[in-house]
């Protein structure tokens, strides 16, 4: 059984759907993006636990802090080469950013490999189905430029703003 529920978001950006499988969180992405074809819309709405973890993960991230804790998630379909993208990702500080190109060197630093392409890590980067908690939002293009987000670059322009507002205050 999957279930959804909707999170308002602050009004710079688009609200957001969560699913679960009844235990873990399942998926998190922005209504009416590219991500949403990642995910099915059907389930049963109903706010489950996970959700009220989730919901109260992202109001800390929100009032700009960082939450002490994760909601517990799963991801399907994980490759070893996915996961390797997403340990990363997970490992981006709050309102920094890196590039694919960061990512695939680290990739061939840790593997011993001659090179990796930007394109592979993109598609992994693409892939995640849990926004803003895996911080996928924070991988930018060569300088810095704001490519490759499914969530909408105009939310991915105010994620990042939000985290530098913080940062800066």
């Amino acid at each position: 059984m999957q279930y959804i529920w909707k999170y308002a978001t602050p009004s710079s950006m688009d609200d957001m759907l969560m699913c679960s499988d009844g235990k873990y969180l399942t998926g998190l992405w922005f209504i009416a993006s590219k991500d949403e074809a990642k995910h099915t819309r059907e389930g049963i709405y109903k706010n489950l636990d996970i959700f009220k973890q989730t919901s109260r993960w992202l109001d800390i991230y929100f009032l700009g802090q960082t939450p002490s804790f994760t909601p517990p998630y799963k991801i399907q379909n994980l490759t070893p080469f996915r996961k390797e993208v997403l340990a990363i990702l997970n490992t981006i500080p709050f309102g920094q950013t890196v590039t694919y190109g960061d990512i695939a060197s680290k990739i061939v630093k840790k593997r011993q490999v001659k090179k990796m392409s930007s394109q592979a890590v993109g598609g992994a980067v693409g892939f995640n189905p849990i926004c803003i908690i895996i911080p996928c939002h924070r991988v930018v293009g060569k300088k810095g430029s704001l490519i490759g987000y499914g969530g909408g670059i105009k939310n991915k322009e105010a994620l990042l703003e939000h985290e530098r507002k913080i940062l800066f205050k």
